[in-house]
């Protein structure tokens, strides 16, 4: 069959040839594809030149493969970009690599297409001061695509910050100032305005250690630091590399014991002088997730210290956060874990207000089935949600930046044991049906997004993938988020949610690091008596009951932040379903129909 779009006509074989074995996450088993000729790189006009100051001495963190093939491919399009040309020679034929049975044929309406989907205005960059110019890091799109920060991106005053839900976004450059007053960069969480660090843990998937170590505030930048980490072999000695000049750096490998799992939770342990806290994020540690892109954090009060003598249950809050955070900390069974699970029983979590959901590695039976994944989310809506009237028509939400394989049909999994997980609300008896609307970008939303294409990379749904469950494409929804500004930042965050019928009103909220996948979520096996899950995750749960209210007030303009009691939904609601035209991202096949924001087409070669 095939399917006609502005970027040509997707023709779909029946392959029955074994997919990619892509993790959730992207990293695959294949190399990098294969670089594009310099010669073809544009000369940087002399007026977006910026110098850069260098950040460490030695072979530079970007020289080094990091993170997905997808991630690769798009470091590599934005070192050499494939300029867009509408000379007739520009025109032939794109194929998908040999084998996919998708292929990218010419468009007739190149011409109006270009008219229709004419690159979004864009201020030229500002000048800014010479120290700003030499103090800012590098644009994740390199020199020729630099975009300027605001003056106020790094700020060092505390910033405004809503303390009802503790749930923030990430800075964005090139938005509006108001849209990035309350959201957070890296930077801002590491500030000695939140503390005074003694050491701190960083758990993630992706890293580029010396600019993680840049955005730690000078005083703190030899403080220990321990990467949590699920590298191996050629992976584990790059990460090791990278290290090298900072010995204050020290690893502790996550054990991967399941073929294809991934190390993907993203969390930051911070022991300060003053307390210790809990950062649990979206974004891996590398420049480019910290920039462009929609990602969101739930960052934990500063818990103080206990006083001498407490015993190991003090501390506890109501949602009992501090047990699980030991429980998930134990199952890496990692000596290099033993004193922040030390430092962690010394504090009091009381004041936290929201539940842990998290996934590890393993095949779990009995009473152990509905500690992990998709078992332990049904459980707490299960636990601490209450039924609602007309509950069939409250819609499920899932929003997310990586699909895995789910099956020849949508019974195998997604509508079967994921959708009773999330349509679980208390001890009801039905087994409602509601509408759910999956989020994820287009190639439309790609193509004008701030980054053009290169963002794609951060989003591996694959070729091999995606032919094998057409059926799935029938759920998606667009990425648009006109209320927080970022409607051209690409989502990297991951949430779900349920939602009232008008959506304006959430019956429970997540965010978590958990793809669109069997491996992050768990699948039942063995009669539905085993849950197998392949990777770690981490994710919190927002419960109205503990927030003392039935359900939560969705706010429609999260920013500037406020003191309202609305819930900073990350996008737009309700969401808007493709239209017949509209294909969902996938990165591994090319677009070189029509150009992207910067001017370039998509080429994996």
């Amino acid at each position: 069959m095939s399917q006609d779009s502005q970027h040509g006509k997707w023709s779909i074989s029946s392959s029955d040839e074994d997919e990619d074995k892509l993790t959730p996450s992207g990293k695959t088993t294949s190399t990098l594809l294969s670089p594009l000729p310099l010669s073809r790189m544009s000369p940087s006009p002399p007026d977006l030149q910026v110098q850069v100051k260098s950040e460490t001495n030695g072979t530079p963190a970007s020289s080094l493969p990091i993170g997905s093939q997808a991630r690769q491919a798009a470091a590599q399009n934005q070192l050499s970009p494939v300029k867009f040309e509408s000379s007739p020679s520009a025109k032939r034929k794109k194929e998908a690599p040999e084998g996919s049975g998708w292929a990218l044929s010419d468009s007739d309406d190149d011409d109006d297409v270009k008219k229709e989907h004419s690159a979004p205005n864009r201020k030229p960059p500002s000048s800014h001061s010479k120290k700003v110019e030499q103090e800012r890091p590098p644009s994740p799109h390199g020199r020729l695509y630099y975009i300027d920060e605001p003056a106020d991106f790094f700020e060092s005053s505390l910033p405004c910050l809503s303390d009802t839900y503790r749930f923030y976004l990430n800075k964005v450059t090139g938005l509006d100032r108001k849209f990035n007053t309350g959201a957070l960069h890296i930077r801002d969480v590491l500030s000695p305005l939140f503390g005074t660090l003694k050491a701190s843990a960083q758990f993630n998937y992706c890293f580029d250690i010396a600019w993680m170590v840049q955005q730690y505030p000078p005083e703190s930048r030899d403080r220990p630091v321990l990467i949590v980490h699920g590298d191996k072999r050629e992976a584990k000695a790059r990460l090791v590399q990278q290290a090298k000049p900072f010995p204050h750096v020290k690893f502790c490998q996550a054990k991967l014991d399941i073929t294809f799992g991934t190390h993907h939770t993203k969390m930051m342990l911070l022991s300060y002088q003053e307390g210790f806290r809990v950062v649990i994020t979206t974004s891996n540690l590398i420049r480019a997730d910290w920039y462009q892109k929609t990602q969101g954090m739930w960052m934990s009060p500063l818990f103080p210290r206990l006083p001498d003598g407490s015993s190991a249950s003090d501390g506890e809050s109501p949602t009992f956060f501090k047990r699980d955070l030991l429980e998930y900390l134990a199952s890496y069974r990692a000596p290099e874990l033993e004193e922040w699970i030390q430092r962690i029983n010394e504090h009091d979590l009381s004041e936290t207000r929201v539940y842990l959901v998290a996934s590890t590695p393993g095949r779990y039976t009995g009473p152990d089935v509905e500690r992990w994944g998709h078992l332990r989310l049904r459980k707490l809506l299960y636990q601490h949600t209450d039924p609602v009237p007309a509950e069939d028509q409250w819609p499920v939400l899932g929003q997310f930046s990586s699909i895995g394989s789910l099956g020849l049909d949508k019974t195998k999994w997604l509508a079967g044991e994921f959708q009773r997980t999330l349509t679980t609300l208390g001890k009801s008896s039905q087994r409602p049906d509601p509408p759910v609307h999956l989020l994820y970008p287009a190639v439309e939303d790609v193509r004008t997004s701030l980054e053009g294409y290169p963002a794609g990379g951060s989003l591996p749904y694959s070729i091999q993938t995606a032919q094998k469950q057409l059926w799935l494409h029938a759920y998606f929804h667009r990425w648009q988020a006109h209320s927080t500004g970022r409607t051209h930042a690409m989502p990297h965050i991951k949430t779900y949610m349920r939602t009232s019928p008008d959506f304006g009103r959430l019956a429970w909220f997540l965010v978590t690091s958990a793809n669109l996948s069997k491996a992050a979520w768990g699948a039942l096996e063995k009669n539905n008596t085993q849950l197998m899950v392949r990777s770690y995750e981490l994710g919190v749960l927002f419960l109205p009951s503990a927030f003392n209210m039935d359900t939560f007030p969705v706010q429609k303009n999260p920013f500037p932040v406020s003191s309202s009691s609305g819930f900073p939904v990350p996008f737009d609601l309700p969401p808007t379903a493709y239209s017949s035209e509209d294909q969902p991202w996938i990165w591994n096949i090319p677009y070189s129909q029509v150009p992207d924001t910067h001017g370039n087409v998509w080429v994996p070669s």
